[in-house]
């Protein structure tokens, strides 16, 4: 901005002589210019400096009222979550923010009520792999079985994902889940405990991938609470690792559905409850989950 001028009325300079010294008329025509140039331009400096000081009060009301937003955002909690996934087989990125579970709607009386688990076993070595691919069973099973140190969870299996249902059963049979933790919680964005891997950290599988079937339609709450889906690193790379929903959940319709959770969902929102190790959303559940064993019937 420019600094405001102070003008000064030029001094009268005494004359010598008795006779007035008249001054030309476009002398005193310019000289009226000028100062009414000067008059002009101190008013428009004056002017500019109100506008910026009006500017600042704006500027500072404006940061103060944007200050009082986002504590009024952070203290109501509202937020996107970002969940991003790593290894071969990996939950989806959330894509917005979805509404958090409703903890009358699950089996605690709660959100802080206690988890009661046994002490996690010692996870099994990840050597166990199948090339060529899943072996057929000589039955045709319609139930599998967790039986995890928090307590039994059982899918009902889905006769519209026959390849997945049939890789799940021989996966289980075959003693594949067996002693592995279930390594991922999300609490945040998705809803989701992601489990099947035996290397424990999202890479493991069972050395084979089966093609994706039995795939809802993209919109709101396609994977409800109870879903059991396939987890992927994208189109066609489903292996082991499979996901359970224990609340509303909105995704891309890209992780095939193989079963629902019949009993022992509550499980899984008491695990919710208990959060992230750290006390972050995704990650580690803080109550660590382990099967123990798997088995279809």
């Amino acid at each position: 901005m420019g600094t405001l001028r102070h003008l000064v009325e030029p001094d009268l300079k005494k004359v010598a002589s008795q006779q007035p010294v008249y001054e030309p008329m476009e002398s005193r025509y310019m000289s009226n210019q000028k100062r009414e140039r000067d008059l002009a331009r101190a008013k428009f400096e004056r002017q500019q400096i109100k506008r910026s000081e009006r500017a600042q009060r704006a500027k500072r009301n404006q940061r103060f009222t944007a200050i009082v937003v986002v504590i009024a955002l952070v203290v109501a909690g509202v937020g996107f979550a970002v969940f991003s996934a790593v290894g071969d087989d990996s939950a989806p990125v959330a894509q917005e923010s979805q509404t958090p579970p409703d903890p009358t709607a699950s089996e605690t009386a709660t959100a802080a009520a206690a988890v009661e688990c046994a002490v996690a076993g010692t996870a099994r070595a990840d050597d166990i792999s199948y090339p060529d691919g899943p072996q057929a069973l000589d039955f045709s099973p319609t139930t599998l079985t967790l039986n995890t140190n928090c307590g039994v969870i059982e899918i009902a299996l889905d006769p519209n994902a026959p390849e997945t249902v049939a890789s799940e059963a021989f996966l289980a049979s075959s003693g594949f889940y067996d002693n592995t933790s279930c390594h991922r919680l999300t609490t945040e964005g998705i809803y989701v405990l992601q489990c099947g891997d035996p290397a424990g950290n999202g890479s493991g599988g069972p050395g084979y991938s089966i093609p994706d079937e039995n795939l809802p339609e993209e919109g709101s709450v396609n994977y409800p609470a109870g879903t059991i889906a396939m987890a992927n690193a994208g189109p066609g790379t489903s292996g082991s690792q499979f996901f359970i929903v224990y609340a509303p959940t909105s995704l891309p319709a890209g992780y095939s559905i193989w079963g629902t959770v019949t009993s022992g969902l509550g499980i899984v929102q008491d695990l919710a409850s208990a959060g992230v190790e750290g006390g972050l959303t995704d990650g580690p559940p803080a109550q660590p989950v382990f099967i123990n064993t798997a088995t279809v019937s």
